[in-house]
């Protein structure tokens, strides 16, 4: 009888213990999907407001009837000369640098306001979404496939009823890179590989896999994992683990729909607790910066300090990260006041190591 009690009650725990298990997987796999929402809806709303902004400064920009008047009279110097007085008094006001280029309608480079290096460059075959906004005479945001991947507002410029060109704000997700950077999470732009021939100054990219890294304010620490990955199985999944880190996966359109990459972030493991549910309906996305999130460690990494030996410290020493090097070695240094000189000789004879070097004699 005892026996069979002991069995049953053997049962009912493994069950419990199955049954636990499975709700916190489910929790966490919840979790990274309300993540991976709050990624996606917050990318979508940046990406929306950069759109508009651009769109209103192109709308003003192609009412402006000095710029319209040097298009006309085909006066290339005096149209970069205004275009770029305009921007650097934004850039000195606002505090923004913003990139505008102007086109003409047989499709080539007018005047750009960061340079005129390329003026008269044909952009026939890079811009085959102008000849859309030709037909529909009407402004137009999206992403866009150019020389580079960028979001593109373009207004085209009418006077008399004739088609003069197009005047356009550029955006290269400099803006959205740094925003998703302060909240702790990486994010990377990818262009689908079957576009290099066409974005020409994007060929000396890094690439990942089959795609070409577009925005270059990236962060290079994580594109060794990305390199490693199965963007198959990302791609399907859209959330993937790798290397002490969750990577989500959101599919990038251009205006006509088609799919021309995939907006890629990494969120380090540690920092995924500070996101908030989503039933909470306060914020999306947690509002506390990078900053702030390393401050919450730096506090748990000196209790940390505080209850290791020094043998324990040791041991981390190859292991901690750069922001942390200054009070690991404040915390090693008083204990090490604890130890005699023989006692640390024979510590550091214990914890001697062989550093193996690969290379080649020349």
């Amino acid at each position: 009888m005892l026996k069979n009690l002991s069995a049953i009650f053997a049962l009912i725990l493994i069950i419990i213990g199955v049954i636990l298990f499975y709700l916190k997987f489910e929790v966490k796999e919840q979790k990274l999907e309300d993540v991976l929402d709050q990624c996606t809806l917050s990318l979508a709303k940046k990406l929306k407001n950069e759109q508009m902004n651009s769109l209103e400064i192109a709308l003003v920009l192609s009412k402006n009837e000095a710029l319209v008047n040097a298009l006309e009279n085909d006066d290339e110097d005096l149209g970069y000369k205004i275009l770029f007085d305009i921007m650097k008094s934004l850039e000195q006001n606002v505090g923004k640098t913003i990139r505008t280029q102007i086109i003409t309608s047989d499709l080539h480079v007018f005047t750009r306001s960061w340079d005129n290096v390329y003026t008269g460059m044909p952009l026939e075959d890079y811009r085959t979404d102008l000849n859309l906004i030709k037909a529909e005479k009407k402004p137009r945001t999206s992403i866009e496939v150019g020389r580079r991947l960028g979001i593109k507002a373009t207004v085209p410029i009418y006077k008399n009823n004739v088609l003069l060109g197009f005047i356009e704000v550029i955006d290269f997700f400099e803006n959205i890179t740094e925003y998703f950077r302060e909240i702790g999470i990486d994010l990377y732009v990818l262009m689908d590989d079957k576009y290099y021939n066409t974005a020409v100054f994007m060929q000396e990219n890094v690439t990942i896999k089959n795609y070409i890294v577009a925005n270059r304010n990236y962060n290079t620490g994580h594109i060794k994992v990305l390199e490693n990955i199965d963007f198959k199985e990302l791609q399907m999944n859209r959330i993937l683990s790798a290397q002490h880190r969750k990577i989500f996966f959101e599919t990038m359109h251009n205006g006509t729909g088609e799919v021309i990459g995939a907006f890629v972030f990494v969120l380090p493991e540690k920092y995924l607790e500070y996101f908030r549910a989503s039933e909470d309906d306060i914020s999306f996305l947690i509002n506390v910066k990078k900053q702030d999130l390393y401050s919450v460690e730096k506090q748990q990494f000196h209790n940390e300090y505080e209850k290791s030996s020094l043998e324990e410290l040791l041991d981390l020493k190859d292991v901690i990260d750069q922001e942390d090097k200054v009070e690991f070695l404040q915390e090693a240094y008083k204990k090490l006041d604890n130890y005699s000189k023989d006692e640390l000789i024979q510590m550091i004879l214990e914890n001697k190591s062989i550093k193996k070097v690969n290379g080649k004699i020349k």
